[in-house]
């Protein structure tokens, strides 16, 4: 498994663009196109190889999802924000809005969207009468399998940095952007990720790594072209020959034992605080302490949903709920307050349709009413958790103390 200038094919070497790796395997032989996604280069280096090989089949870094996301762009009319907010899916979805949110504004500096290379070979196969795979991992389950295996600490350092990214002012160029493709460079990159976050780049390129391969490595037909992000040709070339498991990479990973005994031992532990005042200090005692509760807890929350610009009723609505959501795990102070900004602000599909373009700016996601409602959910939570410790020390205090 070699570099396609290394490798014999039915393509003369000398004719593939030089991002292109040959690999044979099974028989078969497989073009790998390693792409960055907001590349015109890379738009360029897809269309040419396809034309060139001529493949059987083409393979692209897309799950069905994100499939019809590309290919109808109207598909966010559909998007039910009540339903996301009631399956606890609206962190998942801002982060996925930031990750874009990043991209576009990319793309729009340099002249391409994010994924059109994908999209190129997309179209580039039905022009040549190949067939279209989808052979990235389901978007859902990368995100849940990401966020259930990072502890507390990873997770608030992963949501930091997702939020700056809103906030990045430096200048990127196209040059930066073709300096990813090179191997040296990006293998820097991958390793920074790793050391930083060695779990986010388990499950976002190892595993995807090795659930690429085994899509590319069992699909029909003499030659193949892989439309894939550059990162991930290094991790395809060395396990193509591996059989794996890709029920096993679908699996979501139920919450640790530990976070489920916390979520119910906080709640435990605030309501005997209560109990212990009013033994040590009687009725006066526990009613102050119920008081600091309600005042901090709601006051944070209240706080994260008028950060967001929430409507009036949204941060009334956080403030009351988070004192009580705070001692009942199964719901989240969020969950009320983003479904109350839903229906005092309820989005049009004009908004939806918009939501993609409004994005690409900070402004815009304060703005429109779809994102506003997810930083409302997220926002409502944080506040939430930072008044459940905040006000649990207080007490914790004046009763010791």
């Amino acid at each position: 498994m070699t570099e396609q200038e290394q490798l014999p094919g039915t393509v003369e070497s000398s004719e593939l663009p030089p991002s292109v790796y040959v690999i044979e395997h099974s028989e078969k032989q497989i073009y790998l196109v390693g792409t960055a996604h907001v590349s015109k280069e890379s738009v360029v280096d897809v269309r040419r190889t396809i034309e060139l090989v001529k493949p059987d089949v083409v393979c692209v870094e897309l799950d069905e999802v994100r499939y019809k996301n590309l290919t109808d762009p109207t598909r966010w009319r559909k998007t039910n924000i009540g339903e996301v907010i009631r399956k606890g899916r609206a962190m998942l979805l801002l982060s996925s809005l930031i990750m874009t949110s990043f991209q576009r504004r990319i793309g729009k500096k340099l002249g391409v969207m994010p994924g059109a290379e994908l999209l190129e070979g997309i179209k580039a196969a039905e022009d040549v009468g190949a067939e279209v795979v989808l052979a990235d991992r389901d978007i859902q389950v990368t995100l849940k399998r990401t966020w259930r295996n990072l502890g507390i600490w990873d997770k608030l350092r992963m949501a930091t940095q997702l939020t700056a990214s809103l906030f990045v002012t430096e200048e990127i160029d196209e040059e930066m952007i073709e300096n990813l493709k090179d191997k040296e460079k990006l293998s820097d990159v991958l390793q920074l990720l790793a050391d930083e976050f060695p779990r986010i780049k388990s499950t976002l390129i190892d595993e995807r790594d090795r659930y690429l391969a085994q899509k590319i490595g069992e699909v029909n037909g003499a030659r193949i072209v892989a439309v894939v992000g550059a990162g991930h040709v290094p991790g395809i070339i060395k396990e193509i020959e591996e059989d794996q498991d890709l029920a096993e990479l679908e699996v979501i990973p139920p919450p640790s034992r530990g976070s489920g005994i916390l979520k119910w031992a906080i709640p435990g532990f605030i309501l005997a605080l209560f109990a212990y005042g009013f033994i040590k200090g009687g009725s006066e005692e526990s009613i102050t302490s119920i008081y600091i509760w309600f005042l901090i807890n709601g006051t944070l929350a209240a706080g994260g949903a008028a950060l967001a610009f929430g409507h009036p009723l949204t941060v009334i609505s956080a403030f009351l709920a988070a004192p009580l959501t705070s001692l009942n795990p199964m719901i989240a102070a969020g969950w009320v307050s983003g479904l109350v900004q839903a229906l005092v602000k309820k989005p049009t599909v004009k908004d939806l349709e918009e939501l993609p373009e409004a994005i690409s700016t900070v402004k815009g996601f304060w703005i429109n009413p779809v994102s506003r409602i997810l930083l409302v959910v997220v926002f409502s939570n944080l506040g939430s958790v930072i008044g459940t410790f905040v006000a649990g020390s207080w007490i914790v205090a004046r009763l010791i103390g």
